[in-house]
């Protein structure tokens, strides 16, 4: 599984009327998006979800991730959501074959 730290330019476009729509992107003059440095650390480890990846669908949804929760387990905006150890035991076990299904 690629892994990389996340990059205070790093973003995730979230505008369906964007080419780059659902895809991560690099903040800069020419792209907007919502910034995965986080002040909470909800994002310190995210897993990419293929919601709406192949095909993306514009206001399908976007930015769907598996992230770390916060303290009172409060709702998400779609994602899924786990404690700092439930979430480095996935990442433990996590391959390239892995599929992880959310029902």
């Amino acid at each position: 599984m690629a892994v990389r730290p996340i990059r205070p330019e790093d973003a995730w476009c979230e505008d369906p009327g964007d080419r780059h729509y659902n895809q991560p992107v690099r903040l800069d003059r020419d792209h907007g998006g919502d910034r995965l440095t986080r002040d909470d650390h909800l994002y310190d480890f995210i897993v990419e979800i293929d919601h709406n990846a192949a095909p993306r669908i514009a206001g399908r949804g976007s930015a769907v991730f598996l992230h770390l929760a916060r303290t009172n387990f409060s709702p998400t905006a779609g994602c899924v959501s786990m404690t700092m150890t439930s979430m480095l035991r996935l990442l433990r076990r996590l391959g390239p074959q892995t599929k992880i299904i959310i029902e």
